[in-house]
């Protein structure tokens, strides 16, 4: 593989002892690899580099790794973000996935597991194109509309009309789970493991909560009196689709 078709990651991190262990690390298993101290060294990179994914530390000196991701999607950026984050910052990592970020990983971590979410978030973004069959159109059907908005399984893509709605691959990857249960009450616990987390994650629940309110926004009339993804009590939530 040449170094044009390696992803190119971006780890910003102001412990230089762990910035430099990633970097080597993540270069070992097949990532070009770039790495900043701080947020203005991050923007001056972004300035000049295109990157694949960004590796952000939730607590920096100055502008913090969250303040900078959604700075980041204020300005439109669509890059993928994963959060660096210490275990007990629960309300940390809420506010990561509230600005933006795609994903979080918890300190102190395997850097396998660094590198399998990076993976992860990296397959959900590629644009993968398949042709929709009659299969696809029947019951087993990738596709669902709701509120006159149509998801695709298959590309992780969500549209009204031909207005393409921007998810993180945390929302797609919650969609998708969703579309999977359409009409059926999931618990949070099961949509966590069904996207790809650990099931003992003690945020997982107020993840999910915090991503079916982002889904809202993007697709529901009134985020606050849900028509197609709706909460039932006591078990979890449910897509209703057309």
């Amino acid at each position: 593989m040449t170094n044009q078709d390696q992803p190119h990651i971006l780890v910003v991190d102001d412990d230089d002892r762990l910035r430099d262990l990633l970097t080597r690390y993540l270069g070992e298993n097949g990532f070009v690899v770039s790495a900043s101290r701080n947020a203005a060294e991050a923007r001056s990179s972004l300035g000049g580099l295109q990157f694949d994914l960004l590796v952000l530390d939730v607590l920096m000196p100055g502008e913090k790794g969250v303040d900078l991701a959604r700075s980041l999607r204020d300005e439109g950026s669509k890059v993928p973000i994963l959060l660096l984050t210490a275990l007990s910052e629960t309300e940390d990592r809420i506010s990561g996935l509230e600005a933006g970020a795609d994903d979080y990983l918890a300190k102190p971590f395997e850097p396998r597991e660094l590198v399998l979410r990076i993976e992860a978030i990296l397959r959900r973004y590629a644009e993968a194109p398949v042709p929709v069959t009659d299969e696809m159109r029947g019951e087993t059907s990738t596709m669902a509309q709701f509120g006159g908005f149509t998801f695709d399984v298959s590309r992780m893509t969500l549209q009204r009309g031909s207005e393409h709605i921007y998810l993180t691959s945390a929302e797609q990857a919650l969609l998708a789970a969703l579309v999977r249960r359409r009409g059926e009450a999931t618990t949070r616990e099961e949509l966590h493991q069904m996207m790809g987390g650990n099931s003992v994650d003690p945020g997982a629940s107020r993840s999910i909560d915090v991503q079916v309110t982002r889904l809202r926004r993007k697709f529901e009339e009134d985020p606050k009196q849900p028509r197609y993804l709706q909460t039932v009590r006591g078990r979890g939530y449910v897509l209703y689709v057309d």
